[in-house]
């Protein structure tokens, strides 16, 4: 075993995951509940960029049922975000498991 090259490939790899980790920071998805009424834009690692909500379902008399609706919708934000952030490592470690990543 030629621990140069091991080490080389590492190095390589690191690289790799910086790279791919800078980008996801920049990649948003996009989360819609309620036939579009509440949406949730957030990075791939995890920052919620906005919030937009439709003032139809503004209910001062409900407003747990708002408060419901963004909640979902940033979970399902951040969720998305996660799974395309878990492929995105997956093709750059081969699927080995790398603690924080």
């Amino acid at each position: 075993m030629n621990i140069a090259k091991l080490m080389q490939q590492a190095q390589k790899m690191q690289a790799g995951l910086a790279a791919a980790q800078e980008e996801l920071a920049q990649r948003t998805v996009e989360s819609s509940v309620a036939n579009g009424k509440v949406v949730v834009v957030a990075t791939c690692s995890g920052d919620v960029q906005s919030i937009r909500i439709d003032p139809t379902v503004v209910d001062p008399a409900d407003v747990d049922f708002l408060q419901d609706l963004i909640l979902k919708g940033v979970q399902e934000a951040i969720a998305q975000g996660r799974e395309i952030a878990a492929a995105e490592m997956k093709k750059h470690t081969g699927g080995l498991p790398i603690p924080g990543f």
